[in-house]
């Protein structure tokens, strides 16, 4: 048994796959209640009142990204604490409840038509994990919340290269274990957004298996098709707000698709990996990390280990309660994308035959 060579060669990305490969190198933006609150990951009972960035300027995240030579941008349009950054219908936890634009903003209508104003790719982060939704745990209920929800984010925004989904799933309010319907959400993003990538606990881009940026000697994209299985990804994935978490650099296997890999496997797919980490230590901004943002040399090292080792690099940039991101933070990336197209302005092999 086992899959030949030949077939693993014949393995081949569709076209969402390999666009989305092309990018190389885009922006995670993480930004909610927890900016205001000092937190991590928000309980679900924070008021929508403490959402008031009055500096937001969602260009000048663009234009951060941009510095660094990013070529996209995902937005957490809804992290585990349930409240949306766009005005929901199907609930009363969002930016339209809050003090900020008097609650007549769309922080995703902002960030969205200022990427594309700039020719950056627009993704969305959605958490399927709610901590406000009183419907959380009781399943068919809300996965037709959470259906209703993505509905929202797929047909007002334009078009999306990703919808990035993470593995959190903890108990509702109602002390029962939500089941997510995948089938559901895929179904509907297909639906609406056939071009988009469906990231982490989805069909066409996996997790490298840690936060901190740690990557494999060698990042295979044809793997054995059990890694999309959704259980197991969100076994793995972060389950309580521990920010140790993101500190941990240990993968579930460092091979995954050598020959002698290939060999004990019956079925394999193209499966391409993708690595985030943050520049700060935590996901969303926090005062006293000003001073911890990642070193230059280390972000060229993330950078060239990742994306010249076969994967797309994710970095996080937390914008602060301004609704900016930090002067540190912004500074940095203008040196790496400097770095970077020092290093990689001249293409060495253009014009060059192989013998």
């Amino acid at each position: 048994m086992g899959v030949s060579i030949r077939e693993a060669a014949g393995t081949i990305p569709s076209q969402r796959q390999l666009s989305w490969q092309e990018l190389e190198f885009y922006g995670f933006i993480h930004f909610t209640v927890n900016t205001f609150t000092d937190q991590e990951w928000g309980n679900g009972d924070e008021s929508p009142s403490i959402f008031d960035p009055r500096e937001l300027d969602a260009a000048q995240w663009v234009e951060v990204c941009q510095s660094a030579g990013m070529k996209g941008l995902i937005l957490t349009c809804k992290h585990h604490d349930g409240f949306c950054l766009w005005p929901s219908a199907y609930t009363g936890h969002s930016v339209k409840s809050s003090p900020w634009k008097d609650g007549q903003g769309d922080l995703v209508r902002e960030v969205s038509d200022a990427c594309r104003a700039a020719g950056l790719k627009f993704g969305i982060y959605v958490s399927p994990w709610d901590r406000h939704e009183p419907s959380y745990g009781s399943s068919p209920e809300y996965n037709t919340y959470f259906v209703n929800q993505l509905r929202e984010l797929l047909t007002n925004y334009g078009e999306l290269f990703c919808v990035w989904f993470d593995g959190a799933c903890g108990e509702g309010p109602n002390g029962k274990r939500q089941v997510y319907d995948w089938d559901a959400y895929y179904g509907i993003i297909r639906q609406h957004q056939p071009n988009a990538v469906i990231s982490v606990c989805g069909p066409d881009v996996r997790w490298c298996g840690n936060e901190a940026g740690h990557t494999r000697t060698a990042e295979w994209s044809v793997v054995p098709a059990s890694m999309k299985d959704n259980e197991k990804i969100q076994a793995n994935s972060q389950q309580a707000d521990d920010r140790e978490f993101a500190k941990r650099v240990g993968s579930e296997n460092d091979d995954l698709g050598s020959r002698r890999i290939l060999a004990d496997t019956d079925e394999v797919a193209w499966y391409p990996a993708e690595v985030n980490t943050s520049i700060r230590p935590g996901w969303f901004y926090h005062s006293s990390e000003d001073d911890l943002v990642k070193p230059l040399d280390e972000l060229m090292d993330l950078y060239e280990r990742i994306v010249g080792g076969n994967s797309a690099f994710l970095l996080n940039l937390p914008p602060d309660q301004r609704g900016l991101i930090h002067e540190n933070d912004a500074r940095r990336m203008r040196e790496l994308g400097e770095r970077i197209r020092e290093a990689y302005q001249t293409n060495l092999a253009a014009g060059v035959r192989a013998v």
